[in-house]
């Protein structure tokens, strides 16, 4: 928990009144939230909030609940430094480094408002879901810091929620006790708790209330799926973005049931040493520490060769048939879905999962798949199998999203991410997973500290601005900006984000998209 102190200004002091008599009299920095009054830090027009708890910890008998509501506290509570971000064991190649210790209390939210707004504004909200597969990611890394979005005239709010077995558990203990009436799915009941904080204090810092972007990549990506298809999410957000995300129904992080999720869970406590599914046994659970809930799990362990010694990995998203209908992402069923303005993309080299005979997928075409991939890569045959995996995996499916949503009536936006950063284009032929996320919140310089040509520059500014503008309208289109049409199903445009600029219209890669559309079933 962050420290509470009541500073006593000389204004206030002065005048002889209170600081807080009326919302409209408080300083910049200043801002009361539905829980108390809060003081934040201001640099180079931007006020930033940081370490705002939007829940109680989930620490002792509030592990594997639904978050609670927070207590509110007296004074004024200091919001310039980060919560913890949630546990977890770090990623060490990851893009986005930790900037905090991660610790099982982390159900913290930051805020970033230019500083001339006050809450009779009503700018636009723009709510970042980090990725990480659900076991890695969090809030405090340098490359999404809201200033610069800020800056640009929205309000951007950024949330921690619980990863891997802190997250995403079941087990028939829980079942037993039923405590909530949601299970297993912890951390998608934090976005949703960090949502309805959204909509109860966005107008504390000058946001709309009801003018809110939700947007996420990778797990991020299929989190705003989820939200975009849940009953739970209905009227917490008003446009959705979907970065890397995939998109096709049973795709990404699908597959677990309540069943599996129980099993996983049992097998880990049985691991642990903790048998039997009583209250015993739960209450066993939860006094374990949380180092030990954390070990075998993130994206290291996910891409290491498996250790027959490490605890069973978590069963990640569950599709509970309450919170998630079906599947991790893209089931968008036109009775469930959000009707609002949505836009997807992927990256060039995104990230794919390809298995053996990978190709055998396109059937009759499979030559014609080969030669066509072969093509695109010139002629690297281990290349080729992963750039058409990773087409299967983000590039496809964002298009299908998208075109989901056109076809349903809603404004729809496709992008492709191609613009690889000067420095290392020697390295890269072409743009890698999470490679994307430093342009769109415009941090390059966090990203590659020093290296930066004027050229990554000017594309952040355009690709952050095109976010924004979006924000604001749902339309990405804006004042100096080349057109990007809206998409449609018969000639499938979208925004080719590329090294040689920002290019709107026809898809370079239609055919070899429209294959894998094909052996994926319409």
């Amino acid at each position: 928990m962050k420290s509470l102190f009541a500073p006593l200004l000389a204004a206030s002091l002065l005048s002889g009144c209170s600081l807080f008599q009326a919302e409209e009299n408080y300083p910049a920095d200043i801002a009361r939230l539905d829980t108390g009054v809060i003081k934040g830090s201001i640099t180079d027009g931007v006020v930033a909030f940081k370490g705002i708890p939007y829940a109680e910890a989930p620490v002792g008998d509030l592990r594997w609940r639904a978050p609670q509501p927070v207590a509110a506290w007296q004074g004024v509570r200091e919001a310039t430094e980060f919560g913890n971000d949630c546990m977890q064991t770090p990623f060490p190649s990851d893009a986005a480094p930790l900037g905090e210790e991660p610790a099982e209390d982390c159900l913290y939210i930051n805020v970033w408002k230019p500083d001339t707004v006050t809450s009779a504004d009503k700018l636009p909200v723009m709510v970042w879901i980090y990725g990480g597969g659900f076991v890695n990611g969090g809030s405090s890394p340098a490359v999404y810091d809201g200033a610069a979005l800020a800056q640009q005239g929205v309000v951007l709010i950024s949330m921690n929620y619980r990863l891997g077995r802190f997250g995403f558990f079941g087990h028939p203990a829980l079942t037993a006790a039923q405590e909530d009436d949601l299970a297993v799915n912890y951390g998608y009941m934090d976005q949703l708790a960090a949502l309805r904080w959204v909509q109860n204090n966005a107008a504390s810092f000058g946001g709309d209330p009801d003018n809110v972007t939700i947007f996420g990549e990778s797990a991020g990506g299929v989190s705003v799926h989820t939200l975009m298809t849940t009953p739970l999410a209905k009227g917490l957000f008003d446009k959705a973005i979907v970065m890397s995300g995939g998109g096709r129904p049973n795709g990404l992080m699908s597959g677990a049931t309540i069943t599996s999720a129980e099993q996983a869970g049992q097998a880990f406590a049985a691991w642990a040493g903790i048998e039997g599914s009583d209250k015993a046994a739960l209450e066993a659970l939860r006094a374990l520490p949380a180092e030990k809930l954390a070990l075998g799990v993130g994206m290291g362990a996910m891409f290491a060769k498996p250790d027959p010694a490490a605890p069973p990995m978590p069963s990640g998203p569950v599709a509970d048939g309450k919170l998630v209908l079906a599947g991790a992402s893209g089931n968008y069923d036109p009775a469930v879905r959000a009707q609002v303005p949505f836009m997807a993309g992927a990256n060039t080299m995104d990230i794919g999962f390809p298995g053996p005979d990978f190709f055998s997928r396109f059937g009759d075409q499979e030559d014609h798949a080969r030669q066509l991939y072969l093509e695109a890569v010139g002629g690297n045959e281990k290349m080729m199998t992963y750039i058409a995996a990773a087409d299967a995996t983000m590039v496809e499916p964002a298009r299908y999203s998208v075109e989901q949503m056109h076809l349903a009536g809603q404004p729809a936006w496709h992008y492709r991410a191609a613009y690889v950063p000067e420095s290392m284009r020697a390295q890269w032929p072409g743009l890698p997973h999470a490679a994307e996320i430093p342009f769109f919140f415009k941090t390059i310089d966090a990203r590659y500290p020093g290296d930066v040509a004027e050229q990554d520059r000017d594309m952040a500014k355009v690709m952050s601005a095109y976010f924004v503008n979006f924000a604001k309208t749902g339309n990405p289109n804006g004042e100096g900006l080349p057109d990007w049409p809206a998409y449609d199903e018969q000639s499938r445009p979208l925004m080719l984000f590329g090294n040689e600029g920002a290019q709107g219209g026809d898809d370079p890669w239609r055919e070899r998209l429209d294959l894998i559309e094909a052996s994926s079933g319409r």
